[in-house]
């Protein structure tokens, strides 16, 4: 499954990034996988993630396939 979220924050160390699901205004999903094709550069606070899950709404099972505006 595929969402949409915003990204809230972004760590260069380990490539995870803390986000927001659309709709969700409450809690952040922390240490979220970013694919490594995805420029750090683009990475800025703010902006939309594409967000696939694998295996229910678990940050775990989960990696960010794209940024956009």
């Amino acid at each position: 499954m595929i969402e949409k979220a915003v990204l809230k924050s972004f760590n260069l160390t380990d490539y995870t990034a803390s986000i927001m699901l659309s709709g969700s205004y409450k809690t952040p999903m922390e240490k979220v996988t970013v694919a490594n094709n995805i420029p750090s550069a683009a990475m800025i606070g703010g902006r939309q993630v594409a967000v696939l899950f694998y295996d229910g709404y678990n940050s775990k099972d989960a990696v960010i396939l794209a940024v956009y505006d």
